[in-house]
């Protein structure tokens, strides 16, 4: 039996802790024996510096490196900016949208940030294979829904109930022009074609992946006029894992080059092929004074001083382009360029 102090020794033990003369000692841990090697080396245990021990949280799994985040957010900047543009012109109002936050999270804690009810769209991603989320809150989407429908003089009235018939087909409408700029944005990652396969009011009834996979949320805010909101994109992280590779910096850059300098320079020229612009030839230039001017009538000659097989000048939108012959071509006035002018 080990020993048992009397209340004597405890008082005695208490005094020395408190005078200072007992110290006490870290407890050394002694590895096995049948540990050691045979060189009186040990290696039963791996002793690991404190400074390389990092904090991981199982719950929260990251697995998307901080290079392919930042892809992510130069890339969504670029949606964001398309979305304005596009639900501007569609709703004749300024919209401004611009990306909050790219964060990964766990999928429950996504779901649980959710409004209720709100506009949850299930995505189909091919090739790419499961779901992805598009959220947008009816704090913004009932504003939209009251201009679309001929209001926005008067404050809109932001309900708390699922959307209608009418109301879910102008939503349709409002989140196919945004997945349009969803694909034209994926286009510098990978060949996607985004649609919305399923709608739910009820963010708790859309489970495509399990509560504790990891995903990457993009958050973007949607302000128009007084009013405002968020629209959610919810990118499960096994989706975009055959991909990840390719969401780093420097390939979306190189990605977009590719993509500027062959389908959006075509798609540029295509667009400005019908604009109609101002073609003027030009006689020549000569000084008069006003009160010439004024004395002019039907009949009168005026002395340019050129030549008159010189070369005329041929403007575009009040830009001197061209030297050339005015003359007729098929019963048509034409003009023959002979000389690009450099500036």
């Amino acid at each position: 039996m080990p020993d048992v102090l009397n209340q004597e020794e405890v008082d005695a033990l208490l005094n020395m802790v408190r005078e200072g003369s007992v110290v006490e000692e870290t407890p050394t841990i002694v590895p096995p024996q049948d540990g050691l090697q045979p060189d009186g080396s040990f290696s039963g245990y791996n002793v690991v510096p404190s400074a390389s021990i990092h904090i991981y949280d199982f719950k929260r799994p990251e697995r998307v490196s901080k290079e392919q985040v930042v892809a992510l957010e130069a890339l969504h900047e670029v949606f964001a900016r398309n979305i304005s543009a596009s639900l501007t012109g569609y709703l004749r109002t300024v919209i401004e949208v611009r990306l909050i936050s790219v964060e990964q999270f766990t999928y429950s804690e996504f779901t649980m940030s959710l409004p209720s009810p709100t506009s949850v769209n299930l995505l189909s991603c091919p090739p790419l294979e499961g779901n992805m989320i598009l959220e947008m809150n009816p704090s913004i989407i009932f504003p939209i829904i009251d201009r679309l429908l001929g209001g926005g003089n008067s404050e809109a009235y932001l309900l708390d109930r699922p959307f209608t018939n009418i109301e879910l087909g102008l939503v349709n409408s409002l989140m196919s022009r945004i997945l349009d700029q969803l694909n034209q944005t994926w286009e510098n990652i990978h060949q996607i074609r985004f649609a919305i396969i399923e709608t739910e009011s009820n963010p708790f009834l859309m489970q495509i992946v399990a509560p504790n996979e990891p995903i990457v949320l993009l958050s973007f805010e949607v302000v128009m006029g007084e009013y405002s909101g968020m629209i959610n994109l919810c990118i499960p992280f096994k989706v975009i894992e055959p991909i990840v590779p390719e969401f780093s910096k420097s390939s979306w850059i190189v990605n977009q080059g590719i993509h500027k300098s062959s389908s959006s320079r075509d798609h540029l020229l295509k667009n400005l092929a019908g604009a109609e612009i101002e073609v003027e030839a030009i006689l020549t230039d000569m000084p008069l004074r006003l009160e010439d001017l004024l004395t002019l009538k039907p009949g009168d000659i005026l002395d340019t001083g050129k030549n008159i097989r010189s070369d005329l000048l041929l403007s575009i939108e009040k830009e001197r382009k061209f030297l050339g012959q005015a003359g007729l071509c098929k019963g048509r006035i034409a003009f023959r360029i002979t000389e690009r002018l450099t500036h």
